[in-house]
């Protein structure tokens, strides 16, 4: 077989349907873990009927959502109401092209990275298309003539816009000390020992775009989109059936790409204690493989731990806490990383102490600011039975 078109065309090729099947399968996966470790965390079974302990569920619910009628509402706008699941679902799957899940592997003498697409602006194409997501939420809602499904679209563009500025600002520290914009090399340029990683230097930047990404994949906290007690659904109240599911496989689908990020900018990547180095160009390969899709493992938990802990922000909370806290946090952490690391010359520890203090400080000023909002103001005076009567109660 020609050497070319084997590395051109069909290692490519059989990349990338590993990883899109690998997505789907991590959907599937995600959609059991969720269910049964909020089980877990509620002190009840969970799904335990299907297959042992519950895991051909997932394949239950799939084949279900086959089986159900499409209903398509007369009231819709159909062209945009049958797009829009799609252009939510298509960015979520061809985002992890440029993220790299382990070093590079040979077999049969040819080194094969572990990744689709090593492109050198890796991280702008990930902010580029996940940032394509807000579409697809905003069309659903505004095609679905649906006074629930508008205001869940409308708060979750709000929401995304203003996340996304946290976003993109919190990685810029990297970026410096990274002084490249591909995944692979931000992950290379990772010590195998935890405390070279990039969280321990920009600990409040990791925090920040956490939080973000949270805020980006509509999940709890953050999830106003859907609020089903005061919206029914949200953005997708109209739809049901595979429209439906698209809906819900992409946001799983985003969980993963944003847990895989994270764990390439602030985590290591494949790295671990130089396990990923142990044994020959084959193992070594599947090692690293094996240590990347444990991190992400791990931080997909934190996405099920967070959501079964935490209440729901009222919409102004998680308003004023992206503009007020984590948007000056990300701006800090610019200032300081660059600050630091001219005058030092780029001493990590002196970068990483500069960063918490900046963070603790920003924290304080924004608590000041808060304490001086209430200040005078009693708790009834903050309560909506103390506005001002109108209307008949006036009268009353």
């Amino acid at each position: 077989m020609d050497i070319d078109l084997l590395q051109d065309i069909i290692i490519p090729i059989v990349k990338i349907l590993f990883i899109a099947h690998l997505l789907i399968i991590g959907v599937m996966a995600m959609i059991w873990s969720e269910r049964r470790v909020s089980g877990w965390m509620q002190d009840r079974l969970g799904p335990n009927r299907v297959g042992p302990q519950g895991l051909l569920q997932p394949i239950a619910d799939g084949i279900k959502f086959l089986f159900k009628e499409d209903l398509i509402p007369n009231h819709v706008d159909k062209p945009l109401y049958v797009l829009a699941p799609a252009m939510l679902l298509v960015p979520a799957m061809i985002a992890i092209a440029v993220v790299p899940f382990g070093s590079t592997i040979t077999i049969a003498g040819i080194d094969i990275p572990l990744q689709i697409a090593d492109i050198n602006i890796g991280i702008l194409y990930i902010l580029a298309i996940t940032s394509l997501g807000v579409y697809g939420v905003v069309i659903g809602a505004w095609a679905s003539n649906n006074k629930y499904s508008l205001l869940g679209g409308l708060r979750s563009s709000a929401q995304m816009i203003s996340y996304e500025l946290t976003l993109g600002l919190a990685i810029i520290g990297v970026l410096m000390l990274s002084e490249s914009l591909s995944l692979r090399k931000i992950s290379e340029g990772q010590g195998a020992n935890p405390w070279e990683w990039n969280f321990i230097i920009h600990f409040p930047a990791f925090l920040a775009f956490t939080t973000a990404m949270f805020a980006e994949t509509n999940r709890l906290p953050f999830d106003l989109a859907e609020a089903e007690q005061e919206l029914v659904a949200g953005y997708h109240t109209e739809y049901s059936s595979m429209k439906f599911a698209m809906f819900f496989m992409a946001e799983y689908m985003n969980m993963i790409v944003g847990s895989a990020v994270v764990v390439t900018l602030f985590l290591g990547g494949w790295h671990f204690f130089g396990l990923e180095a142990i044994g020959g160009p084959f193992w070594s390969g599947v090692i690293s493989f094996a240590i990347f899709f444990v991190k992400t493992g791990i931080f997909l938990f934190v996405f099920i731990w967070v959501r079964w802990t935490l209440p729901r922000f009222r919409y102004d909370q998680l308003m004023n806490f992206g503009w007020k806290f984590l948007l000056p946090v990300a701006l800090s952490s610019i200032v300081v990383t660059g600050t630091l690391y001219i005058t030092t010359n780029g001493n990590r520890l002196w970068i990483g102490i500069g960063n918490v203090v900046a963070a603790f400080i920003i924290a304080a000023i924004v608590a000041g600011m808060l304490a001086m909002d209430n200040n005078g103001k009693s708790a009834v005076q903050n309560t909506p039975a103390a506005a001002p009567l109108r209307g008949l109660d006036a009268v009353e």
